[in-house]
């Protein structure tokens, strides 16, 4: 008797987990809303400008602090291709502690330094700190190595749910600051005193700028290039992304939950049997920006992992040092689990081609989900 109240009572626990579930589903909007962008007066891109500019350095020193176990690949990886390709600082990829970074959701890469060996090098600090999303808001080296770095000047930048792990160092205490959609409730409870500030992009005070999803990491290259070598040196970068707008604008409100996202990732993550892991091969001095975009992209449909892959196990150094750990060596992968980073094309255009890529394969839902993570309104309209 006890045992059949157990069983019937754990059916109805079930019963009643998905009437829940349910409910939550339906409760969701049925689409996020249709909104342009507003436009970002001139003086405020001045200020931003204004707030970016060097300080310490001629030539300023730019690091970017990396968790071992898991940090965001675009957020970690385009800033490094971006400005080193712009040649105004010099910039170095850090780890907060020995060995390979591993980066989510995908890629795997060696830093040029641990934090403790860059402050034995530059007891002086950086004159900037990019910080990408983590697995982990308050790992405590890299929670008191920000501080650090604050103290001693550097202007700090959050990307992505980076900003999380800035306000988790108390950096953005009574700050105007903005972060990935996802994850903007959950900073505004940690820090209660931040002025969340919507349709902006990069937001920046005093020291500290934040920046919406991954994809931001490309506008928010260039503004600092425009804020360290001017507005020529900017425009030349980004024709060399393929980019031709990049300021601040964003329509906060086409990025939210909705019940179309939450049934594609349930759907998804459901059909287990019918995953796919794709080969990105790695070419010595192949574009590390592109590779990212593609690696980013194919791994986060809920239905595909992008892997690399190589002839031998040495790291596989990229257009601008970034070097790159395979994830596979000595294997022929098949041609048609293959996926391409279209050499020779323009990062952003790298992007496009790949969600156009992922939708002939799973369709539009899909790509809305990945467009939906990587926050990305879309290539700028035409002029």
């Amino acid at each position: 008797m006890s045992k059949s109240i157990f069983v019937w009572g754990g059916i109805a626990l079930i019963l009643l987990s998905m009437v829940g579930f349910a409910g939550w589903v339906l409760s969701l909007p049925a689409a996020t809303a249709g909104m342009e962008a507003p436009p970002v007066p001139r003086e405020e891109a001045n200020a931003m400008l204004a707030s970016l500019r060097p300080t310490k350095r001629e030539r300023p020193l730019v690091a970017i602090i990396g968790l071992n176990d898991a940090t965001e690949t675009t957020d970690y990886i385009v800033p490094v291709g971006i400005l080193r390709r712009a040649d105004v600082a010099d910039v170095t990829m850090l780890a907060a502690a020995s060995g390979p970074v591993q980066l989510f959701p995908a890629l795997q890469v060696e830093p040029d330094a641990t934090i403790a060996a860059f402050d034995a090098a530059h007891p002086e600090g950086a004159d900037y700190v990019i910080v990408p999303a983590m697995s982990r808001d308050d790992d405590p080296a890299v929670i008191a190595w920000l501080r650090d770095q604050a103290q001693k000047g550097a202007k700090i930048i959050g990307i992505c749910a980076g900003a999380k792990v800035v306000a988790a160092a108390g950096l953005l205490n009574g700050k105007r600051a903005t972060t990935h959609w996802y994850y903007l409730d959950e900073m505004l409870k940690r820090d209660q005193t931040i002025d969340y500030v919507a349709n902006r992009r990069l937001v920046s005070e005093e020291g500290v700028t934040t920046t919406t999803g991954v994809t931001a990491s490309m506008p928010m290259m260039l503004t600092l290039i425009e804020a360290m070598a001017g507005r020529a040196k900017a425009e030349a970068v980004a024709h060399d992304l393929g980019l031709e707008r990049w300021d601040s604008r964003h329509a906060s409100g086409a990025f939210r939950l909705t019940r179309p996202f939450a049934m594609t990732v349930l759907a998804n993550r459901l059909a287990f049997w019918n995953r796919e892991e794709f080969g990105v091969s790695l070419e010595p001095g192949m574009d590390e920006v592109s590779l990212a975009f593609v690696a980013d992209a194919w791994s986060r449909t809920y239905r595909s992992h992008a892997a690399t892959h190589a002839a031998a196990p040495d790291p596989v150094e990229s257009r601008n040092g970034v070097r790159i750990i395979p994830d596979r060596t000595g294997i022929n992968w098949p041609e048609d689990q293959r996926v391409s980073t279209f050499p020779g094309g323009k990062p952003a255009e790298v992007l496009d081609h790949t969600l156009e890529a992922i939708a002939v394969r799973y369709g539009e839902s899909t790509t809305n989900v990945v467009t939906m993570q990587l926050e990305y309104p879309g290539p700028a309209p035409e002029k």
